[in-house]
């Protein structure tokens, strides 16, 4: 059987301007090259837990000392857990609780002049780190958006860099993926 490409969807829930990739990675790949993947598609920088929930399972890297009981990442491929039309969760960061929407779109053949994983297409910038999850988000963009705002300042100082939430490079995002991935 000739090996198969996922082409996925992922959005990340609960932000304004929407934040999504997409993006081809091989069936074969574990979840957690999965995790790797939707990290540097999306900007993240791995700081921080994540899990993946497919048909009310959980998946993640193990801990003996969390008690939750979630099956190893490490242990599941993406062939035998989704197919076509699925849809499943990735989380981020327990505490800002970043929710990404995972959609298979469609499943390939694998294009043997194609390099895998790669980033189609996407839409705006990924939320900075430890903003606060959607909610300071949406106080960040506010507050840098207006001059006048009484956390223009503070948040300006926080960011500690320019941030335009419009930007976003595809082509970068599959150097990263090709890079780390």
């Amino acid at each position: 059987m000739p090996r198969q490409i996922f082409q996925l969807r992922i959005s990340l829930a609960g932000v304004r301007p929407s934040v999504w990739r997409r993006v081809l990675v091989p069936g074969g790949y574990t979840l957690d090259r999965l995790h790797r993947v939707v990290q540097h598609a999306m900007g993240w920088r791995d700081c921080h837990l994540h899990s993946f929930e497919i048909d009310g399972v959980q998946y993640g890297a193990p801990d003996p000392d969390d008690g939750l009981a979630s099956r190893d990442e490490l242990d599941t491929r993406l062939d035998a857990a989704v197919g076509k039309g699925s849809r499943f969760h990735y989380t981020y960061d327990f505490g800002d609780w970043w929710e990404h929407d995972l959609v298979v779109e469609d499943v390939l053949t694998v294009d043997p002049d194609g390099r895998y994983p790669v980033c189609l297409d996407g839409e705006h910038a990924c939320p900075p780190e430890d903003v606060g999850g959607p909610a300071g988000y949406r106080l960040l963009l506010d507050a840098l958006a207006d001059p006048a705002h009484p956390e223009h300042d503070a948040m300006r100082d926080w960011l500690g860099r320019s941030f335009d939430p419009s930007l976003f490079d595809a082509g970068r995002a599959s150097t990263l993926l090709r890079r780390f991935c």
